[in-house]
């Protein structure tokens, strides 16, 4: 019994040089601090600083830069033509085929007319093409696909098959029979009828195009609207007595336009791409309205001899329809 007593009330003896002793007894009169006051106590110095800020877009910021700049030029094409006193239209033919100068910063084309001047006036078009084929394709189509879904049954079947339809069909080959039609036999105003030189190719090109567009977006918008359809939100407001158009004006339409705006960018993209071949093609745009495929058919021939006259057209394609990847990739990203 004397033993165990004298153990329990020995110490543990403290090695030498490891610092450990013993333990000190709690001060009474500084009371232990609470779970509240641990985490309202400040911070130390040597703390993790906070994380970076979300970076920006910059995908977003490029694409839109590229074609705020395309746009920016054509828009001013009737100015840079004032400023460096050349017709893009009148050809000149003791100036064919001149190098970049001061007064011709891209040079000439084979009847001596302006390329700087010829792109800008051909961005107006093949942008126009571009952004009004995108716009109406977005509308057919958004509207299809929430009619689709907001109807189900035999309208949803009806439309789905439609579309799947036109993606059964060869696009390329389709668009070129179509753009070979005479416009007066589709009830198209003839060129130079009340819409201007390229109007009337500008309208029908839009039209072929749009024709084959909605189609992909309708089922885009059909599959987003199905989702937010089946939501517990929508079930509520239902039940709340809200109607159906309120229902599809306030929760499904603000829900999915996220990605009708990313088909709707590439759309773009791909209307300026399509359009391009259709007037390389000749059957688009035709001359002497300039378009940047139909400059490009006029300089296959002469690619050897003046490859700028190739070079400059298939650059604004593609940055074209490179800054529409990048918007398109921006706002998925956001």
């Amino acid at each position: 019994m004397a033993f165990g007593a004298g153990r329990r009330e020995g110490r543990r003896p403290s090695l030498p040089g490891s610092g450990a002793g013993p333990r000190p007894e709690p001060d009474a009169e500084s009371p232990a601090l609470s779970p509240r006051d641990a985490t309202d106590a400040p911070i130390p110095a040597d703390a993790p600083p906070r994380p970076a800020r979300r970076p920006g877009n910059p995908r977003l910021l490029a694409g839109l830069l590229l074609l705020g700049g395309l746009a920016a030029g054509a828009a001013l094409a009737d100015a840079v033509a004032g400023l460096l006193g050349h017709d893009a239209f009148a050809p000149d033919l003791f100036s064919r085929f001149e190098p970049p100068s001061a007064a011709h910063p891209l040079g000439t084309d084979e009847l001596g007319r302006d390329i700087l001047l010829r792109l800008l006036y051909g961005a107006r078009v093949s942008l126009a093409v571009g952004l009004a084929t995108a716009l109406a394709a977005s509308v057919v189509g958004t509207l299809a696909g929430v009619v689709a879904a907001w109807r189900g049954g035999l309208v949803d079947a009806l439309v789905m098959r439609l579309a799947d339809a036109l993606l059964a069909l060869p696009a390329l080959p389709l668009l070129v029979v179509l753009a070979a039609i005479d416009p007066a036999r589709l009830g198209l105003p003839a060129r130079g009828e009340g819409l201007g030189t390229a109007g009337a190719d500008i309208l029908r090109i839009t039209l072929i195009l749009a024709l084959f567009g909605w189609v992909g977006v309708a089922r885009l918008s059909r599959a987003a609207a199905l989702s937010v359809l089946a939501r517990d939100h929508i079930r509520a407001a239902r039940a709340l007595g809200a109607t159906e158009a309120r229902v599809l004006r306030r929760h499904v339409l603000p829900n999915i336009l996220a990605p009708v705006a990313v088909a709707t960018a590439l759309a773009v993209g791909g209307a300026v791409l399509a359009e391009s071949v259709l007037s390389f093609l000749g059957l688009g745009i035709q001359p002497p309205a300039p378009s940047w495929g139909n400059m490009l058919a006029n300089a296959q021939e002469l690619v050897f001899a003046a490859p700028l006259s190739a070079l400059w057209p298939g650059l604004a394609i593609l940055l074209t329809v490179t800054g529409c990847n990048l918007v398109a990739d921006g706002l998925r990203r956001r």
